[in-house]
């Protein structure tokens, strides 16, 4: 027997039956809520669609209470543990692990295309020095679209596929763009030699070398951060990325405008909330001194929490892992010595625990950046380099949806009704007729 929902209006007295399907109910199903025969019914209000949902996705799961994150049905610490990126990413976007044929040719084709056309290089250097990394990429993606006018045919799956290709590709490269640029050094161009995290670390940092070599550990370290950031269901930027993508612009116009979304302090510019938190504390001894001030809410503590879980997210607890093992590399910091012990009192005051306040990602996040020496203008950058793969798979999916339509919501409106217009010379102000 189908689920459903029984409604009784009590404004009129009726009773409305409707259809409950994977556990939701849908929104127009209300519209058959109205008063008279031209009133266009009940409307659902969800600001922040904080119980709303938009799609329906086979890419990602969470369940904030028991934070329990998958991709396609697999554990995000298996693929942190087991996986590379460019493996977690070609998960996302076709729905299997490859095969090790199928993992060649992958690697194969984003080696192919992570060069950028010099005149990218040339649209970069016209941003001032102390440009934000983040205005740039989100410039520079939006640009391919003018290099590539092949990608506004959409429907064609080979234009999807190179286009899916271009930017996991190219994402590194105009990153690491973005970051000389700002210290106003040579660009470097790709070693396709290297892994995927190998050849950014390069990008970044080669010098004056023949060969970069980077440390195994940072190497693997870098990728696995890319893994845990690689998608995360219906978040903001995820979001962006589907309605601007439901007009059917091309994938780098929608991409950019996913950046922008990320660009934000409330996304993206979480983990650098976190360190300049860090910084401001400053010493170990300081840490009781700052809970108190939480506590009394004069203070904020930055990477705890989340809108999702209410449980340790899945994601901190492979990263805190990952930040020890970059310690042993690079040596310890007074920085996450302060992190360390605020973690440890928030983690045992009854406070923060009643309240369900467990780190998120972001809190080691930062620290694992900051050791390898990427300034924290460059954070939600690396973020969206890493979150692209997932951007590009809800992309297709929303695409290949049926049931999307042009993004389009629906307002309550709590304005003037209808009014004449006045002349200019004939009116007063608001302030004068209250006062008549």
């Amino acid at each position: 027997m189908a689920e459903s929902l029984t409604i009784t209006d009590n404004r009129t007295g009726k009773t409305y039956e409707v259809a409950i399907e994977d556990g939701a109910v849908r929104a127009t199903s209300f519209e058959q809520l109205s008063l008279t025969a031209d009133d266009h019914g009940l409307l659902v209000y969800d600001p922040a669609f904080m119980n709303t949902a938009s799609c329906r996705s086979a890419i990602t799961y969470i369940d904030g209470d028991k934070g329990i994150l998958l991709h396609r049905g697999y554990p995000i610490e298996q693929l942190a543990e087991r996986s590379t990126y460019l493996e977690t990413a070609y998960l996302l976007v076709h729905g299997e692990l490859p095969t090790p044929q199928q993992a060649a040719e992958w690697k194969q084709e984003i080696t192919h295309h992570t060069l950028v056309h010099e005149n990218i290089k040339k649209f970069i250097d016209g941003f001032h020095h102390d440009a934000h990394p983040m205005g740039i990429l989100i410039s520079t993606v939006g640009g391919l679209s003018t290099f590539y006018p092949q990608a506004t045919d959409i429907h064609d799956e080979e234009q999807r596929r190179i286009s899916i290709y271009r930017l996991i590709a190219k994402m590194p490269t105009l990153a690491a763009l973005a970051y000389r640029h700002s210290l106003g050094l040579p660009y470097n161009y790709p070693d396709n030699e290297l892994s995927f995290a190998g050849n950014f670390l390069n990008m970044m940092f080669k010098m004056v070398e023949l060969k970069y070599e980077p440390v195994p550990e940072i190497e693997h370290a870098l990728d696995v951060l890319f893994i845990l950031h690689a998608d995360h269901e219906q978040n903001c930027s995820t979001n962006a990325m589907r309605a601007v993508g439901s007009s059917h612009p091309d994938p780098y116009s929608a991409t950019a405008a996913a950046i922008a979304a990320l660009y934000g302090p409330l996304h993206g510019g979480a983990n650098e909330a976190v360190i300049r938190m860090i910084e401001r504390i400053r010493s170990v001894d300081r840490v009781p001194e700052f809970i108190d001030g939480v506590k009394a809410g004069k203070e904020r503590l930055m990477g705890f929490g989340h809108r999702i879980y209410k449980n340790y997210d899945p994601r901190a607890k492979v990263i805190k892992k990952m930040a020890d093992q970059v310690v042993d590399v690079t040596g310890s910091s007074p920085l996450l010595d302060v992190a360390r012990e605020l973690e440890k009192i928030a983690l045992e005051d009854d406070y923060f625990v009643s309240r369900r306040l467990y780190p998120n990602v972001d809190f080691y996040s930062g620290f694992i950046y900051q050791a390898l020496g990427i300034p924290v203008e460059m954070f939600p950058v690396l973020f969206a380099m890493s979150r692209t793969a997932g951007w590009l798979s809800q992309w297709e999916e929303s695409l290949l949806d049926k049931e999307q339509k042009i993004a389009r919501p629906r307002q309550i409106y709590v304005g003037e009704q209808r009014r004449d217009y006045v002349p200019l010379g004939q009116r007063t102000s608001a302030i004068d007729q209250h006062a008549g």
